[in-house]
């Protein structure tokens, strides 16, 4: 047998999914993003504090992919002003939105530059997601909400229900990953 180039015997690495619950984040980048049905706004965010504190620095530093992502991301939609039921609660999202990360950041107040919202605090929710994909599921974990940051270190918040695919019974597949360790800001895609 021929050895290939890039052998090293090494335990491959499977990622681990970030528990349910609340916790506080610390947004590192935000960019507002257009579809043809209207724009989001992406907030890149990492876990500030506890035990999961690096929770997606430490995932993107151990995918040894070189297609690397950054999975700590919260999408907001934009609304479209055009007076619809989705407008609607896009505006209340988005209103809500701003208010918690306001509250998290004493003397900020939120000014129409996405820019500005680097370095704030605000608390983020994770919920159980199903995944279909070539006919297999899997469970994962998202960002589903934006919360207050003292709510959060409160306990004072509603978990959101687990999301299934319409229709499923698959059963959950937790995944795992290997420790590492410590990373710098300059090994971030931001």
């Amino acid at each position: 047998m021929k050895q290939f180039s890039g052998y090293e015997a090494k335990k491959a690495a499977v990622r681990e999914n970030l528990p349910i619950g609340g916790y506080v984040a610390k947004i590192l980048a935000a960019e507002e993003i257009t579809y043809s049905w209207g724009s989001i706004l992406l907030l890149s965010f990492d876990i500030a504090e506890g035990q999961y504190k690096d929770f997606f620095a430490n995932d993107y530093k151990n995918q040894d992919r070189e297609d690397k992502k950054w999975r700590g991301t919260y999408r907001l939609r934009i609304p479209n002003d055009d007076g619809s039921e989705q407008d609607s609660w896009s505006k209340r999202s988005f209103n809500n939105a701003m208010y918690c990360i306001e509250d998290g950041n004493p003397g900020y107040h939120w000014n129409w530059d996405e820019t500005t919202l680097k370095g704030k605090t605000v608390g983020v929710l994770f919920r159980n997601k199903e995944w279909e994909k070539d006919g297999k599921t899997g469970w994962f974990t998202e960002c589903c909400a934006l919360a207050c940051v003292g709510d959060i270190q409160d306990g004072n918040f509603k978990m959101p229900k687990d999301k299934p695919l319409k229709a499923s019974t698959a059963s959950n597949s937790g995944t795992f990953y290997e420790a590492g360790g410590s990373i710098s800001d300059n090994d971030l895609p931001f």
